[in-house]
């Protein structure tokens, strides 16, 4: 069986910083992604409906430029998973929050740094000025990811995050982590 590949991936205006998508999402965060239909789904509610499906793979065959951001959301996704499971004690979701939200703006590697783990997979962004304009993107994408997942953790009211999403937390897609 196949994994799920991105829909974004036949969207000819899309841009594309190396060979990977800079596709529209609804937010409120300020950044350089574009504004996204609010009737349709962006990126990041399809990133957040095939985690758990494609977190099962071990492979991915690469079908799109938006595949590529699918990956890199997938992946961080995991990272957040793995950091709210990492605490001493259940966080609520404020203070899941909080955390997602620092990880979101830490430091990362992206596509073309030395430490980033899928560089054979990703072509790097051609100049600084793209380089700096992805860093700025995939910081909104975060940033915005991790307050949507945050929502759909605690979503049942209890206070603690859903055992059907944590039980992912030591999964990870492609055998590969974007953390330490």
């Amino acid at each position: 069986m196949p994994a799920y590949h991105s829909s974004f991936n036949e969207d000819p205006d899309a841009r594309q910083v190396g060979n990977t998508s800079v596709l529209p999402i609804r937010t409120r965060i300020r950044g350089p992604a574009p504004i996204a239909d609010p009737s349709q789904p962006d990126i990041i509610d399809e990133t957040l409906d095939l985690f758990r499906a494609n977190s099962l793979f071990r492979n991915f065959e690469i079908k799109g430029p938006a595949d590529r951001t699918l990956i890199i959301l997938i992946l961080f996704v995991s990272d957040c998973l793995a950091k709210i499971g990492s605490a001493r004690t259940v966080p609520s979701q404020i203070e899941a929050s909080k955390m997602l939200n620092t990880l979101s703006v830490d430091n990362f590697p992206i596509p073309g740094d030395a430490n980033f783990p899928l560089n054979s997979h990703y072509a790097a962004p051609p100049s600084r000025h793209e380089s700096d304009f992805l860093r700025q993107y995939l910081v909104q994408v975060r940033q915005e990811l991790a307050a949507r997942l945050t929502e759909k953790l605690y979503a049942d009211g209890t206070g603690k995050p859903s055992k059907w999403w944590m039980a992912f937390q030591k999964r990870r897609f492609m055998n590969r982590s974007l953390g330490s």
